[in-house]
C-alpha cells in the first residue's frame, strides 16, 4: 500500500520506517530541506543519524504527497494543524484516510485533532479518521523494540485496517478501539500530567513525590476523559496509563525534560525554547484548565500546574497548596 506522511520529525520518520517493514511504499513531506536531503540523499533518520530504508522518500511538495496515496499519516505539533489541514483540503482530490499520530490540543479552541479534521476537511475528501496513540518512544521504536499502540475510530473497520497496516510480529503490535475521544484526550493529557512529574523531579522532591503526582493526575485525566464523553477503560489503557508511564518518567520523553527544566529554575519559555520538537504539555495544562472551569471539575494538579506556567506561582508555592488542601477519601469515579 501506498501511505504518506505529513511531518518528517522523529516519530514521523520512525513511523515511515515501520511502514516500510510492514511492505508498504511511504513518500512524506517535511518543510525543512534539510530533513527532506537527510531522508532523500543519505537515506538516515533527520534527529537519530540512523540509516532508514532508501525506498523512503521525501518531498516539499505537499499535492505530490497528497496524490501519492489516499492514506495520510498526520504528524505534526497541534499547533499547525489547522493550517496544514487547510492546505491538504485545497489540494485533495479523492477521499482520504487521515491517521494521526500527533497527541496535543489546539491552542486557543482546545479542540482535539479529530474535531480539527471534521472542521477542514470537506466530506467529499474525507473516507474516515483514526487516531492513532499508546506508549511510543520514537527513539525505540526506531530501534525496532517491542511497542503497542491502539488505533480508535467511530469506524471499525477502517480501525481494523489502520491495525493490520501498522502490526507486525517482529516489534510493533496495535489494538482496536471506538473511543477517539478517550484516546486523543488522554494522549493530550497525560503531556500535562508528564510536565508536572519532570517539574517535582526538577526540585528534588523525590520519587514519592513523582507517584504521588503522576497517580493523583490519573485521576484528573480521567475526569476530563469522561466530561468530554469518553470511556474510563480507555484512560485505564495503552493511549491513558499506558502512555503517562512512558511520558512521565523518561529523559526521552521531551515533556518530561521540559518539566524538569522548570523545576530546576528555567521560566517555561526558556524550558520549551531548549527543546528541539514540540512540546505539547504545557498547552494541555492550559486546555485541562479551560476543561475544567467549563465542566465544573476538581484538577487540583492541573489546576496548581496552570498558575505555575502563567507565573503566577512558583512551583514550590502549587506543591504547598496541593499538600495544604483538606483531607479526603481516595476516589478514582
Amino acid at each position: 500500500m501506498n501511505v504518506s506522511i505529513l511531518g518528517g520529525g522523529a516519530w514521523g520518520t520512525t513511523l515511515a520506517q515501520t511502514l516500510t517493514d510492514n511492505g508498504n511504499l511511504v513518500v512524506i513531506r517535511d518543510i525543512n530541506k534539510e530533513f527532506v536531503e537527510k531522508i532523500n540523499v543519505e537515506h538516515v533518520h533527520p534527529f537519530f543519524g540512523m540509516s532508514i530504508p532508501s525506498s523512503i522518500r521525501a518531498t516539499l511538495d505537499l499535492k505530490e504527497t497528497l496524490d501519492f496515496s489516499d492514506v495520510v499519516v498526520l504528524c505534526v505539533p497541534t499547533k499547525a494543524m489547522r493550517m496544514v489541514l487547510k492546505e491538504c483540503n485545497k489540494e485533495l482530490t479523492k477521499p482520504t484516510l487521515f491517521i494521526n499520530v500527533s497527541k496535543g490540543i489546539e491552542p486557543e479552541t482546545s479542540l482535539r485533532v479529530s474535531e480539527i479534521v471534521e472542521e477542514e476537511i470537506d466530506e467529499k475528501n474525507l473516507m474516515g479518521y483514526v487516531a492513532l496513540s499508546g506508549p511510543s518512544h520514537a527513539e525505540e521504536v526506531i530501534l525496532r523494540k517491542a511497542t503497542a499502540l491502539v488505533a480508535a475510530s467511530k469506524n471499525e473497520a477502517l480501525a481494523c485496517k489502520v491495525q493490520a497496516l501498522f502490526s507486525n510480529e517482529k516489534y510493533m503490535r496495535v489494538y482496536t478501539s471506538d473511543d477517539v475521544i478517550g484516546v486523543e484526550a488522554g494522549g493530550a493529557m497525560k503531556n500535562a500530567i508528564a510536565i508536572v512529574s519532570g517539574v517535582a523531579s526538577g526540585m528534588g522532591l523525590g520519587e514519592n513525590a513523582r507517584a504521588m503526582l503522576i497517580t493523583r493526575g490519573i485521576k484528573e485525566i480521567l475526569s476530563i476523559v469522561l466530561a468530554l464523553g469518553g470511556k474510563m477503560e480507555t484512560v485505564y489503557g495503552l493511549s491513558g496509563i499506558g502512555d503517562l508511564i512512558v511520558t512521565a518518567s523518561s529523559l526521552n520523553s521531551r515533556n518530561f525534560q521540559c518539566g524538569l527544566k522548570i523545576g530546576r529554575g528555567m521560566t517555561v519559555e526558556e524550558a520549551m525554547g531548549s527543546i528541539v520538537q514540540s512540546v505539547e504539555g504545557v498547552r494541555a495544562i492550559h486546555a485541562g484548565h479551560e476543561i475544567g472551569i467549563k465542566y465544573n471539575l476538581e484538577l487540583p494538579i492541573i489546576d496548581e500546574a496552570f498558575k505555575v506556567v502563567e507565573g503566577k506561582l512558583s512551583a514550590k508555592e502549587a506543591l504547598h497548596n496541593l499538600l495544604s488542601r483538606s483531607l479526603k477519601t481516595e476516589k478514582y469515579w
